[in-house]
């Protein structure tokens, strides 16, 4: 009984003490008001989606700030004053607002600065709204108290663009949602984003705008319906949801992945928008619908105390108003982080105008506009009303039943490993690349290999048509007939075989069907909205001559060393024999014995054995060079490599000669319009099979053909016609696709394939094997001089065998040479003892009489100086002696 009764008092008592508790809150404000001069309450209107998720984050986060703000200030109070934006329109909901003159500052989601400017009155128009999303409207918003605290949406598109242009992808397609109420850039996105990928060479190719969930009346069924027709209408599978509400995304990603949108080989991306909630979705949706995608999501601090202090309070409030969305963490957005910073940003600026001590709404208006702090969100600096510090993104991968962060991004540091190197880039120690950065990354299907970005299915398409000329001048290359019998076309030839190669190599299989076109190589490749030219040469008959052609037979190096060397072992010959032979004394003799060495005509006899080992060797070498001469000689002159009759092109311009060409390609237009020939000086055939034809019958002095077809027609007519001229390089043969096409990128990948493995070479090979003369390249010998390499061994033993002889017929000269100098030796040794003798003899005759005249008692002293006159006498005698001795 007395535990009912305790009960029954504090159920009585807990009311009397809420009660007692507002008393004095209320006695608290009532207080502040009778110490402030100037109490001011400034109702704010918030207007936000009650129905949504978002919606209720923001109202909870706005809800936290205003008693956050409210505790501090002792002169001002904030009431918060929502309005449901749910199907209504916001830019209307705020001017009604403003207008009205109910509210000092308005706070929305969906609103767009055009709509404001028309609805808002002049009067009304110094009242701050502030958006919390982002506007992508390029021209400037005549407001001058509208600011967006949203990230621009560009920044956004370029981070997409960043990973698009990682991995290479050409062709994307773009999904968003119509006025979905969280964005109000419907009308310049796709521009921008188009934009932002030409700069990573890539482009949208499709885009699909759904209108917005709440208009729908079965919004899977409408849902569903678009991505049917997307899926059956395009390969590409490069998926970009550049705005939606998170209503939408779920149903979106569910429907694409039962529609089989979500398997090997695809790509889906998402903007700010859903990346920055995914901690809000559902556990299901995420693990189940959405694995593999890549979001950019702006990053924040979240390890700061006042953000967690928020986060607490947040999480505690949302479960307590709604918890009915049954959410076990509930985690506070961007969009929460917003809303509450919004919040803060119109109290900071209401302190500072109390604080000025002129409180006013224009006042007001410029303190928010002039807004610097440090926000949940990041840095608060706005410029031209917007945020001045461009966001960082966190590049996440969903996987499990959350996501993994694999790179942060921003437009200065482009990727990096952590936030450390955006916001410090010099610390980095080197830039690291985004694809590495992101190959870590889980893909749709659960491929860890980095998606091709579209896929070839089949199912419910016919194959692919590959078109074929049939009017191909080259029927090796291309032939097209058909078999009355079966009913059936044949198409072969070299190109058709070489494709087929290629197909091989493709990583997947690939249904196609050959069909003959029936028209000009233009007309065909305009049916895939591309050209293909390829390389250019002319073909003439060989009718002519090269007057010093026999000076290409050797190099000049070559010729020069043959003339040293055989000028050179004449003259040891002519050397050793002058002295015994008298036919060979003569230095004109010397020059025509050299001559007439060389055609072995010599008549002048040599005597000695020496000069015979010198010149026996050379005459050898003269024998092979002269061989090798006549053979190099000879190939030049019989193989047809010589001028033609017509050397360029300019001389058919000059001389008006009628040229011809295959009229079904793209060659009669060329040589009009670049090449400049006269129209009537073109002559078009069917077939380079008609070629010989018109050159018997003179009809065409020059034949012009794409460089493939000109080897097959050397090939097929062996003598009378070559090559002249440059090769006008104007592209290559190849396969044309509509432009950025994606079979285009793995068709050259598979050529290349093709073409290292060898396939391509043994095709071409076995195609001019069946030619009459066989590859034009195995009948044609390289017209390459001759150089002094091969001869250097058999110079060399020539030279060293003609030095020996030298040095043994100068033996006898430097023998005579020696001996008369050696007597000069003699001769001036004989000079010097003479010399020497007289010094000898003088300086006797003076030690002698001084020491006849010197006193006794100085008789030492006496010495000396005798001693040192003598010394000097010495030098005085021997100067005049060395000098007469030189002269």
């Amino acid at each position: 009984m007395s535990r009912w009764l305790s009960m029954l008092s504090l159920a009585l008592l807990l009311p009397l003490i809420v009660w007692s508790k507002a008393n004095d809150s209320k006695d608290h404000e009532r207080e502040g008001r009778r110490s402030c001069i100037d109490y001011k309450i400034l109702n704010i209107g918030a207007i936000i989606d009650f129905h949504s998720l978002i919606g209720m984050e923001q109202k909870i986060a706005m809800e936290v700030a205003i008693k956050d703000v409210n505790s501090i200030l002792s002169c001002s109070k904030l009431v918060l004053n929502f309005n449901d934006s749910h199907r209504n329109p916001s830019s209307m909901v705020a001017a009604d607002l403003a207008n009205s003159k109910k509210v000092q500052a308005i706070i929305g989601t969906k609103l767009d600065g055009a709509t404001l400017v028309n609805e808002i009155l002049q009067s009304s128009k110094e009242i701050p709204i502030i958006s919390l999303t982002s506007s992508s409207e390029i021209r400037q918003i005549p407001l001058p108290n509208f600011i967006q605290i949203g990230n621009d949406i560009t920044l956004n598109l370029q981070c997409i663009a960043a990973i698009i242009c990682e991995f290479n992808w050409r062709k994307v397609t773009a999904i968003y949602e119509h006025d979905n109420g969280f964005t109000s850039y419907d009308s310049d996105i796709l521009t921008k984003l188009s934009y932002s990928l030409s700069h990573v060479n890539s482009e949208i190719e499709n885009y699909v705008a759904f209108p917005s969930v709440d208009t729908l009346l079965d919004p899977k069924t409408a849902i569903e319906h678009e991505l049917k027709k997307l899926k059956n209408k395009s390969y590409n599978r490069v998926f970009l949801i550049l705005q939606s509400s998170l209503e939408f995304a779920t149903i979106l990603f569910e429907k694409a992945n039962q529609m089989g949108l979500m398997e090997k080989g695809s790509v889906w991306i998402i903007t700010d928008d859903i990346a920055s909630h995914l901690d809000s979705l559902d556990y299901s949706s995420v693990t189940f619908n959405m694995q593999g995608v890549i979001g950019c999501k702006t990053s924040f601090v979240e390890l700061s105390q006042t953000f967690k202090r928020f986060k607490f309070a947040f999480r505690r409030e949302f479960g307590l108003e709604y918890p009915e969305e049954e959410i076990e963490n509930p985690h506070p957005s961007l969009s929460a982080l917003r809303a509450y910073d919004a919040i803060w940003i119109i109290a900071h600026a209401l302190r500072k105008s109390q604080s000025q001590g002129n409180f006013s709404m224009e006042e007001l208006s410029k303190n928010v506009v002039a807004t610097n702090h440090e926000g949940l969100s990041g840095k608060i600096i706005f410029k031209d009303g917007k945020l001045l510090e461009p966001a960082t993104f966190k590049i996440v991968n969903v996987i499990g039943r959350s996501y993994n962060e694999l790179a942060y991004w921003s437009p200065e540091s482009g990727f990096s490993e952590n936030l450390v190197n955006q916001i410090s880039p010099s610390s980095a120690s080197a830039s690291t690349s985004g694809r590495v950065l992101l190959s870590n990354a889980n893909w749709p299907g659960g491929s860890k290999s980095v998606p091709k970005g579209w896929v070839y299915n089949n199912e419910g398409r016919r194959s692919v048509k590959i078109g074929v000329p049939a009017g191909d001048p080259c029927p090796q290359f291309v032939n097209v007939s058909y078999d009355q019998r079966l009913n059936q076309t044949h198409i072969t030839g070299f190109s058709i075989h070489v494709f087929e190669a290629v197909v091989k190599h493709l990583p997947y299989q690939l249904p196609y069907d050959l069909v003959p076109f029936y028209g000009s190589y233009d007309d065909i490749v305009v049916q895939v909205n591309n050209k293909v030219k390829s390389s250019l040469v002319h073909s003439i008959p060989d009718r002519s001559k090269e007057t010093w052609m026999f000076m290409e037979a050797f190099t000049k190096d070559m010729w020069l060393l043959m003339a040293a060397m055989h000028m050179f072992i004449s003259f040891v010959i002519w050397l050793i024999e002058r002295e015994h032979n008298s036919e060979l004394k003569g230095f004109g003799t010397m020059l025509w014995f050299s001559v007439t060495t060389l055609f072995f005509v010599h008549r002048e006899p040599v005597k000695s054995n020496l000069a015979r080992a010198v010149l026996a060797p050379w005459l050898f070498a003269i024998l092979i060079v002269t061989t090798c001469f006549t053979a190099s000689l000879s190939s030049m002159m019989t193989v047809s490599q010589l001028e033609p009759s017509v050397p360029d092109i300019q001389t058919l311009l000059r001389t008006n000669a009628i040229v011809g060409c295959n009229k079904n390609t793209f060659l009669v237009h060329y040589l009009v319009n670049e090449l400049k020939f006269k129209p009537e000086n073109v002559k078009g055939f069917e077939s380079i099979s008609d070629f010989p034809r018109a050159f018997e019958k003179k009809e065409i002095v020059a034949a012009f053909t794409i460089a493939p077809h000109a080897e097959v027609f050397l090939a097929t007519h062996c003598k009378g016609y070559i090559k002249a001229g440059p090769t006008l390089k104007l592209g290559g043969l190849g396969f044309a696709f509509p432009k950025g096409s994606a079979l285009s990128i793995d068709i050259s990948r598979a050529t290349l394939k093709a073409i290292e493995s060898g396939e391509v070479q043994k095709l071409e090979e076995e195609m001019l094997s069946k030619t009459t003369c066989g590859s034009p390249n195995s009948n044609i010998i390289q017209n390459v001089e001759l150089g002094p390499q091969p001869f250097f061994g058999l110079f060399g033993i020539c030279g060293g065998i003609a030095v020996f002889g030298l040095l043994v017929s100068m033996a006898p000269l430097i023998g005579k040479k020696g001996k008369g100098f050696i007597n000069y030796l003699e001769g001036t040794s004989s000079l010097l003892q003479i010399g020497l003798g007289k010094i000898k003899s003088c300086v006797s005759k003076n030690l002698s009489k001084y020491i006849a005249s010197a006193p006794i008692q100085d008789e030492n002293k006496n010495l000396e100086d005798v001693s040192n006159k003598m010394e000097q006498n010495v030098v005085n005698i021997e100067l005049p002696i060395t000098t007469h001795h030189h002269l």
